[in-house]
């Protein structure tokens, strides 16, 4: 469904523009300064590129390429010639990916842009200067800045595209600087550094480490993928079975994590929802006969915390972390004694079992919820998940 962009991520795609347009034109007319050096990091950045993986279902933020923008803009060249030997590099490096209609997302690209110009324009006060003992220094600190200024921005553009809470996402943001982001961010001092006392041949001796830890990073996101799927298709297994209608797992998991973002949740915390909420119903497969429509908000409390607690020992063995098999035997439990997951699960279960019973829809049972909130649902819940279907727009039932 195409939606217009929200004025902040067009603020920011615009800027980006500006400023490549500025830099590409004030390169243009004062002529490349060092050009061998320049050579060498555009060569660089388009590499990092190329080796972006494109459609992958989690987007790789291209370390390689984003640590040799960054140590180009602290290596001191000028603000404008960095932006233009940056643009340059990755229009080439994704100009295959492009022309499949895989590239990056324009909003993405803007903001790496805008981050790497912010750290040259801080390092413009080393321009002419010798290297001296203050310097490493000098370019950590900077380095510290773009960090934060990258993940205040990247909090700014999801909170624009999704609506969902601003602190939540820059916490999350700024804990996954300790990842991949610390060793870019070092990579880069290195390589700056590098090239001043050895030249340019540092530049692939310092790659290597970055290089693979890309490559170790993209294989572990290809793992969390297969686990996921394989969760995903265990889920199912209700399904199959006739014990819950067709896609009433995968609904109640993407509404579950999307009123947990709401709610603020972090990023572990939003998988063991996820998780939780694809198992949910594993154990109505003890079950000799099926729950008309699978719909266990129906069920008397005694038997819905008995398929709780079953579905909790199912997801025990699994091998799945214990925070997710306790959401699963706690979804049942009188709202004030579950964790704030369980209580996402339960809500948004029932209104998925509710939209789909006979003269059911999302209004009506949004109003069920309500009319049981304080007594059966948490009304912090309720009031969020009503936010999250305004936001998405009120479903009059299930997809089929």
């Amino acid at each position: 469904m195409n939606r217009e962009r929200p004025p902040a991520v067009v603020a920011v795609v615009l800027a980006a523009a500006l400023t490549a347009v500025h830099g590409l034109a004030d390169t243009l007319w004062h002529g490349v300064d060092a050009r061998g050096t320049a050579l060498a990091f555009g060569v660089l950045v388009a590499v990092g590129e190329l080796l972006r993986r494109p459609g992958a279902e989690e987007r790789e933020p291209a370390p390689l390429g984003t640590a040799a923008a960054l140590a180009y803009a602290l290596s001191g060249p000028g603000a404008p010639q960095v932006v233009a030997v940056v643009v340059a590099g990755g229009l080439a490096g994704a100009a295959p990916a492009l022309a499949r209609g895989h590239g990056p997302a324009a909003v993405d690209a803007a903001r790496r842009l805008l981050t790497t110009a912010f750290a040259a324009v801080c390092c413009e006060p080393l321009r002419g200067l010798p290297p001296g003992p203050w310097h490493p220094a000098y370019l950590v600190m900077v380095l510290g800045l773009t960090a934060l200024c990258d993940a205040v921005l990247a909090a700014a553009v999801a909170r624009a595209r999704t609506g969902w809470p601003y602190a939540p996402l820059l916490r999350d943001g700024l804990r996954a600087l300790a990842g991949v982001g610390s060793a870019v961010c070092a990579t880069g001092v290195v390589m700056a550094l590098g090239v001043t006392v050895a030249g340019v041949w540092a530049l692939p001796v310092c790659a290597v480490p970055l290089l693979l830890t890309q490559l170790s990073a993209r294989r572990y996101a290809a793992v969390r993928t297969t686990y996921r799927q394989t969760m995903a298709s265990l889920a199912r297994a209700t399904e199959i079975a006739g014990h819950t209608p067709h896609g009433h797992a995968r609904r109640v998991a993407a509404l579950s994590r999307a009123v947990g973002r709401d709610l603020g949740l972090s990023e572990p915390e939003l998988t063991v929802l996820e998780y939780a909420a694809l198992m949910h119903d594993i154990g109505q497969l003890s079950l000799v006969d099926p729950v008309r429509g699978g719909a266990t908000a129906e069920l008397p409390p005694a038997e819905q915390r008995r398929i709780a607690r079953l579905g909790g020992a199912v997801v025990r063995q699994t091998g799945v972390p214990d925070a997710v098999a306790d959401v699963v035997e706690r979804q049942a439990e009188p709202y004030r004694d579950q964790p704030l997951p369980a209580r996402i699960v339960r809500a948004v279960n029932a209104y998925d079992d509710l939209t789909g019973a006979p003269g059911g829809g999302g209004l009506r049972a949004l109003e069920r919820l309500r009319l049981g909130a304080a007594r059966d649902y948490s009304p912090q819940v309720v009031e969020s998940l009503a936010r999250v279907l305004a936001r998405g727009g009120l479903s009059p039932g299930p997809p089929g």
